[in-house]
């Protein structure tokens, strides 16, 4: 017979339990055809409820009262993720998953289940963030339902789910401190029968940014969609950024901090980034049990980084960073060639309901990397002193198998095979190279057991790994011999809900062999698999409907060990890791209007491993470090229905004008002032 979940009515309230605002209905579509896509968990009720980790789906209406400027706007608010903002548009990702650093990247991020790191295996990961104005929704997952989507699944996978533009046409704008202006166009179409589509998402922004660290921002995305026949949909997405921004690794220096200084430390330095991009999604239901998805994508990236050099000692008796004519491009380009299929397949193997899946993935990634050495007077133009290629060949294999014993009980065994080619390339050094090769054998085994009609239990252990970026892999042109970085996961928790109530609970362990650490005695071999760190701790999240239009959402993560257990810095721990992150928030949604007033709450974090607590009050050259105090950071929002056709709203953020510490690199970064913004949706 058909296994189903027993609390399925409650299944939207479980699914965004972690969420904060109020829980709503998941945004079921009525249209003939739906945009075929590779989904992390799903919308239907039996691909929520099976996942063997936690997780957290957050969809549009949520989205949309958060008012976020970023996607770190949203993220900060779920359990389990910390995030580094530098600025607060997020043009770079910093997030960290249950105690993993959030200035390193253990974690894989998607848009419709693309990968979105420039490299995955080749590094410079951090170089592109999705816009968070073309997504009508994000799904993340943790634990080992996680091993079937890697690499870099260690904390999790984040991904991306963008609009499918409706019928008709929609416009949006809102205005703000820092002279914010952004406009963003919603445009689609469908024929009489319902099978085919098309629509355009386009966003352009501007400011003067917090800090006076400006940008001007323009993201376009197309959708089409068309039925084959019966059992066949195809998909295609299309999508150009551009973004140039004033912002640098620069940060303020520490009497100007306290003194409360707004100004840009960098005036002159500019980050400027563009990305092409296309997918192609074909979904065939070739019978009753047997559905076989491809997905087939391509995109460009390239990264200009214009930095000037600095006088330290003018900079130390000025008590700011002094800047000198010399000026230096570090330009990347990044290409990525990917084709993913995957089989669902029914079957009744050993007496038993079996829903296995079978994945293969092909992915080739490049990067051409240039050091432009310029002056002021030459406006980025000059000498390429350093040009090296760098590359990877991917295969991933993986499987996994879920049992329905019985109505109540599942198990889900998998295992992932990542075969990898890493190669570089040094052009001024006549085309100087070197090669190294690595497979990962990656299994894991999950299981969920319904104890009530409103409680499952959920848990699972898996491998998970990181690949070595080929500058570590193939530091000094020389093949360092490094395995992945492997962590061994474990994690055990419990879900439901009730009428008024949901609530989620959740246990972790991650223990890691071998990360890459520096300082090796070996000139030949300055990288070794060396690193120890282990990672344990809960998340909580419960939400509660008081009535009367009120209700509350609260999230608890606690993590008491993030530390090293080996080498130098042994018993520290990891920077940007904080013990403590809590959100809370009291909601009141009443006939055409909903507010939120949320909290934000971090404790005390390092910005280094050596756990120093000073933070330097000089320009001194290398990692900044120091121990960055907690804070709490409230939110106000509202929207009111004025109209079917017209939504106004309206944000205070950082309410209190709380000044706080964000991170610490050449200097000290600052979290973004109070801040208003009005705005509003007009459906034609």
């Amino acid at each position: 017979m058909k296994h189903t979940m027993h609390f399925s009515r409650h299944k939207v309230a479980v699914a965004i339990a972690a969420a904060l605002l109020p829980s709503a209905l998941i945004a079921q579509t009525s249209e003939p055809l739906r945009m075929p896509a590779m989904e992390v968990i799903g919308s239907d009720e039996e691909s929520i409820l099976r996942q063997t980790g936690a997780f957290v789906i957050i969809d549009r209406e949520q989205i949309e009262r958060i008012q976020p400027t970023s996607t770190e706007d949203v993220l900060r608010r779920i359990p389990g993720i910390h995030t580094k903002t530098e600025e607060e548009s997020a043009v770079v990702s910093n997030i960290g998953i249950r105690g993993l650093s959030a200035s390193e990247a253990k974690s894989l991020v998607l848009e419709d289940g693309v990968p979105v790191a420039p490299g995955l295996f080749i590094g410079n990961d951090r170089y592109y963030n999705p816009r968070i104005q073309r997504m009508q929704g994000i799904e993340v997952l943790k634990g080992s339902s996680s091993l079937r989507y890697g690499p870099s699944t260690i904390g999790g996978v984040v991904n991306y789910i963008t609009k499918t533009p409706d019928d008709g046409v929609a416009v949006s704008g809102r205005v703000g401190s820092f002279n914010t202006r952004e406009t963003t166009l919603e445009a689609g179409g469908r024929t009489a029968s319902g099978e085919a589509f098309g629509g355009l998402v386009a966003t352009h922004a501007r400011s003067d940014g917090f800090m006076d660290k400006d940008y001007e921002m323009t993201d376009l995305m197309f959708k089409a969609g068309v039925a084959l026949n019966a059992d066949q949909s195809l998909g295609f997405k299309f999508s150009w950024y551009e973004n140039d921004a004033n912002i640098s690794y620069r940060g303020l220096l520490l009497d100007d901090y306290r003194s409360g200084k707004t100004y840009n430390p960098a005036p002159d330095d500019y980050y400027l980034t563009d990305r092409k991009a296309f997918d192609v999604n074909h979904e065939w239901h070739l019978n009753d049990r047997a559905t076989l998805r491809t997905l087939a994508y391509w995109s460009e990236v390239t990264r200009d980084y214009w930095r000037y050099s600095v006088d330290t000692a003018a900079s130390n008796a000025a008590g700011r960073w002094v800047y000198t004519d010399d000026l230096t491009g570090n330009n990347r380009s990044f290409e990525r060639f990917g084709v993913e299929t995957r089989l669902t397949l029914d079957h009744d193997l050993f007496g038993w309901i079996n829903q296995a899946e079978f994945g293969l993935r092909f992915m080739q990634e490049e990067s051409d990397d240039k050091r432009i050495r310029a002056t002021r007077d030459q406006d980025r133009t000059g000498i390429n002193d350093r040009h090296r290629v760098d590359s990877a060949d991917s295969i991933a294999a993986y499987v996994h198998n879920r049992i329905i014993v019985s109505d109540r009980l599942t198990v889900t065994p998998g295992l992932r095979v990542e075969s990898y080619e890493q190669k570089r390339k040094i052009l001024t050094q006549n085309s100087a190279s070197e090669t190294t090769r690595n497979t990962e054998f990656l299994p894991g085994i999950g299981a969920t057991w319904q104890l009530t009609p409103t409680a499952q239990l959920y848990g699972g252990v898996y491998r998970a790994f990181s690949p070595a970026s080929n500058g570590v892999a193939l530091d000094g042109l020389t093949d360092q011999n490094l395995d992945g970085e492997r962590s061994e996961n474990y994690e055990l928790g419990i879900r439901g809900a009730t009428s008024d109530l949901n609530y989620e609970l959740t246990a972790f362990y991650m223990d890691f062999r071998n990360q890459v650490v520096t300082g090796n005695s070996d000139p030949n071999l300055s990288q070794s698999n060396a690193g120890k760190t282990k990672h344990y701790g809960l998340e909580a999240a419960l939400g509660y409907d008081i009535g009367g239009g009120f209700s509350v959402d609260t999230n608890l993560t606690w993590v008491p060990k993030s530390e090293f257990s080996s080498g130098e810095f042994s018993g520290n721990r990891l920077p940007y890791a904080p013990k403590y992150l809590a959100n809370a928030a009291l909601n009141y949604t009443r006939g055409k209007l909903a507010t939120a007033l949320t909290a934000h709450y971090q404790s005390e974090q390092y910005g280094d491993p050596s756990n120093r607590k000073d933070i330097p009050g000089n320009a001194a050259g290398g990692i900044w470090g120091g121990e960055m105090s907690s804070y709490t950071v409230f939110d106000l929002t509202a929207q009111y229905q004025l109209s079917e056709q017209l939504r106004l709203q309206g944000a205070v953020k950082n309410l209190t004008d709380k000044r706080y510490i964000t991170g610490l690199r050449q200097g000290i970064y600052v979290g973004p002032e109070r801040s208003m913004e009005v705005g509003f949706n007009y459906r034609f």
